[in-house]
C-alpha cells in the first residue's frame, strides 16, 4: 500500500493541476481528504470481510471433511487490522495519510543479526534476499533509517519502537507494553503465535559474514546507527524539523515516480541521439582510415621512386 500512496499523490496532482480548470482543485478537494477517504474505503472494505478470513483460517484447520455449517466466528468485534513488511519502513509517510489513525511498531534489530540471517536465507529457502553482504547492510540501513527518521517525525504516540531482543528474552512484558501503546488488552493467548518461527533462516552459530569487499566505512556507519537503534530510547515528542524531512522525501519519491516515464523516453531519445552521432562517427573514422591509408600507399610510391638511381646520358 506504500506505493498506493505515491500514485494518490500523483493523481491528486494531475486532477488539482490547472487550479480552477481541474476538477479536484475547482472542488476544493485537498489532499489530506483525497488520501484519507481512499484509506478509509480500504479499511471498510477489509473489516467488512473479517469473517471471511476467519472461515477461510478455519477451512484451512478444519479440514475439507468437516462441513461448513460447523463454522463458528470467535472474533465477532474486530475492528483493527494489522500489516506489516520490512518494505513498509520506506512509505510510514503515505500510509499515515493513507491511514491517519493507524500506529506503527518498529521492530528494530541489530543489523549483525539481520545481515546474517540474510546471507544464510537462500540456504533455506532457495532464493536470495540479498547478493552480498553489502546488499544487506545497505537494505538494513535504509530501513532503519526511514523508520527513525519517523519516529521524530510522529513520535511516541504513533510509532512505538520495539527491540527484537526483548521479544525474544522477556516476551510477556515486550508484548504488555506494546498492548499497552496499542490501547488493547492483554492476554495470554497473545503469546502463542511466538512459539512458531516464520520465515527463519535457521543461521548456525558459526556462520560468518564475509565482508572482504564490502565498504569498511560504510559497514562502521551502519554499526554505529545500530548501536543507536538499539541501546537509545527513542523520542517521546514530535519534530517540526523532522516532518519537514519526511515530507521532502515523501514529495521527492512522488516527483520522481510521476516523471519516471517521460524521463525514461528522454533517456530513450538521447541514447538514439548517441547511436546515431556514433554511427556517423565511426563511418568518417572509417572514410579517414582508407583515405589515409590511400594518402600513405601514394606517399610510399612517391618515396620509392625518389630511392631509384637515375643515370645519366651523354649527347
Amino acid at each position: 500500500m506504500g506505493e498506493l500512496a505515491i500514485d494518490l499523490a500523483i493523481y491528486h496532482q494531475t486532477g488539482s493541476a490547472r487550479g480552477d480548470f481541474s476538477v479536484l482543485s475547482s472542488m476544493d478537494v485537498k489532499k489530506t481528504e483525497f488520501f484519507a477517504l481512499f484509506g478509509k474505503s480500504i479499511n471498510d472494505l477489509i473489516l467488512r470481510h473479517r469473517l471471511d478470513l476467519d472461515r477461510h483460517r478455519w477451512r484451512r484447520a478444519a479440514g475439507p471433511k468437516i462441513p461448513s455449517h460447523c463454522f463458528v466466528p470467535q472474533y465477532h468485534a474486530k475492528t483493527r487490522w494489522v500489516d506489516g513488511t520490512p518494505e513498509y519502513s520506506l512509505h510510514i509517510c503515505g500510509l499515515r495519510k493513507l491511514f491517519p489513525e493507524a500506529l506503527f511498531i518498529h521492530v528494530v534489530r541489530d543489523v549483525t543479526s539481520v545481515v546474517r540471517s540474510m546471507l544464510h536465507f537462500h540456504r533455506v529457502s532457495g532464493q536470495r534476499l540479498v547478493a552480498n553482504a553489502e546488499e544487506a547492510y545497505r537494505y538494513w540501513f535504509r530501513t532503519v533509517s526511514s523508520c527513525l527518521l519517523a519516529e521524530r517525525a510522529y513520535g511516541s504516540k504513533v510509532i512505538y519502537r520495539l527491540q527484537y531482543s526483548d521479544l525474544v528474552a522477556t516476551p510477556k512484558a515486550t508484548l504488555q507494553s506494546l498492548f499497552n501503546f496499542l490501547g488493547e488488552p492483554f492476554v495470554p493467548e497473545c503469546l502463542k503465535p511466538l512459539a512458531y518461527r516464520i520465515n527463519s533462516s535457521n543461521v548456525p552459530p558459526d556462520f560468518e559474514i564475509d565482508d572482504r569487499e564490502t565498504n569498511p566505512t560504510f559497514v562502521e556507519q551502519t554499526t554505529r546507527l545500530s548501536q543507536q537503534a538499539t541501546e537509545t530510547c527513542q523520542p517521546l515528542e514530535a519534530s517540526v524539523e523532522a516532518v519537514e524531512e519526511i515530507e521532502a522525501a515523501f514529495d521527492e519519491r512522488v516527483e520522481f515516480v510521476a516523471t519516471l516515464a517521460s524521463n525514461y523516453s528522454k533517456a530513450l531519445q538521447r541514447i538514439a541521439a548517441l547511436e546515431e552521432k556514433n554511427t556517423k562517427s565511426s563511418a568518417r573514422a572509417e572514410r579517414l582510415a582508407k583515405e589515409l591509408k590511400a594518402t600513405k600507399s601514394i606517399t610510399g610510391q612517391f618515396r620509392a621512386q625518389r630511392r631509384q638511381p637515375k643515370w645519366l646520358h651523354s649527347p
